[in-house]
């Protein structure tokens, strides 16, 4: 048999020489085994599929059931990341990893509490006086419940007897409010002052072990090629979520302080607290500025007697707000933060609902998060599975990789 001409042997022989040569059993081809391996990994494509479903749907409840615990903890993460490059770069001074921390912790503090006595402290004074302006506000908007009621007899009568009744000042007791961030977590629930608490507890600690944890995430990789894609992944995750949050509360901060001066040159009062206000309700996109539009609308209601000078505070942001949000934004993130508005608002409406205002504030960072971590590790190919090969994860062709089979492709279909 050894002696005889390759060429005059039976195909099935060559088949199962070739095969043996594979390592496959006598009598089984390589496109057999192609089948089967194929068939296998669509099974545990599916399987992958339907667990994904299963945790997809049942997180949502169980983020929105344990927000006791998972809404600080998540906010004390992106938090944390936020800051790694101030602990890199006094890392890289000679600072200890714990005292990095600590002052990390301790600037953070200092700015939260900035933020709360020019918010909160004049919010608390300036809307304690909004039961005694109902009338100034009934009269500003008389022109337009005048209008609406020439409109509709019915709305008329009961516009004007709501217009024409005289509005009753509540006896409030004066509140005194928060001095710092300490004085509103004491005068807060316990459950307040301990997620608040954990909170920094989980900043510090993050913080101080942040260089160690990393390097053992790097290094206890199996393979060179994979903890270089650890350490990518991770510094793209920092660089993402600071580069986005340092940015963006530049511009916040730029934007509130033009907005201040703006309601200061018009005779607004608390300048600073309202540009507080749109520095912070910016941080949501879409609907905080709008939150804000509407907030200063019922402070300029409570001001001014003029119903076009009441509302020129909101006209002011609104248009403030334009400019900010299709030229100096776009000019400044560039296109490495751009962002899918479809996926900003999934995102929004989902931790919106699942944690109210604070779910709203951390949607676009942790959206970030995981649009980086998924575009290291790839995306879900739900198309391809259901109607292409049956692979779960979609695998880019790099150059210089063989073509692929097109007698497979086409046995597959």
């Amino acid at each position: 048999m050894a002696d005889r001409d390759p060429e005059l042997l039976p195909p099935t022989i060559l088949d199962d020489a070739a095969d043996s040569a594979f390592g496959l059993p006598a009598g089984v081809t390589a496109e057999d085994a192609m089948r089967v391996a194929m068939r296998r990994d669509r099974l545990l494509a599916a399987l992958t599929l339907t667990a994904g479903a299963g945790l997809m749907l049942g997180l949502p409840f169980a983020l929105k059931a344990g927000a006791e615990f998972f809404l600080p903890l998540t906010a004390a993460l992106v938090v944390a990341v936020a800051l790694v490059p101030l602990l890199e770069w006094l890392e890289r001074r000679r600072v200890p990893s714990s005292l990095a921390a600590l002052s990390c912790v301790l600037l953070f503090l200092v700015a939260a509490n900035v933020a709360l006595a020019a918010i909160i402290v004049p919010a608390t004074d300036f809307f304690q006086l909004l039961p005694s302006r109902i009338n100034r506000i009934q009269a500003n908007l008389q022109p337009l419940l005048d209008v609406y009621s020439n409109l509709e007899r019915y709305a008329n009568r009961t516009l004007r007897q709501i217009a024409s009744t005289p509005a009753r000042r509540p006896q409030a007791s004066a509140v005194a409010p928060p001095g710092s961030i300490l004085e509103l977590a004491a005068t807060s629930a316990p459950a307040a002052i301990i997620q608040f608490f954990f909170a920094i507890l989980v900043v510090f600690f993050f913080l101080s072990g942040w260089t160690g944890m990393r390097r053992r995430t790097i290094t206890n990789r199996a393979s060179f090629n994979g903890a270089m894609a650890t350490a990518r992944v991770i510094q793209d995750v920092v660089d993402d979520v600071s580069a986005y949050l340092g940015t963006i509360t530049f511009i916040n901060i730029a934007l509130g302080l033009i907005v201040a001066l703006a309601l200061h040159l018009i005779g607004m009062p608390y300048p600073l607290m309202w540009g507080g206000i749109v520095v912070l309700l910016n941080y949501i996109p879409y609907f905080g500025p709008v939150i804000a539009a509407l907030l200063l609308a019922i402070g300029g209601l409570m001001t001014f007697t003029d119903i076009w000078l009441a509302l020129l505070p909101p006209a002011i942001m609104v248009g403030l707000h334009l400019v900010e949000a299709n030229a100096i934004t776009p000019l400044i993130v560039g296109h490495r933060l751009t962002i899918s508005p479809v996926l900003i608002l999934v995102s929004l409406s989902f931790w919106g609902w699942v944690w109210g205002t604070s779910g709203a504030l951390l949607a676009v960072p942790l959206l970030i998060i995981l649009q980086t971590v998924l575009g290291a590790a790839g995306k879900p190919d739900i198309a391809g599975f259901l109607f292409e090969h049956g692979t779960l994860v979609r695998r880019e062709r790099r150059a210089g990789d063989p073509e692929p089979d097109a007698r497979a492709d086409a046995e597959e279909r």
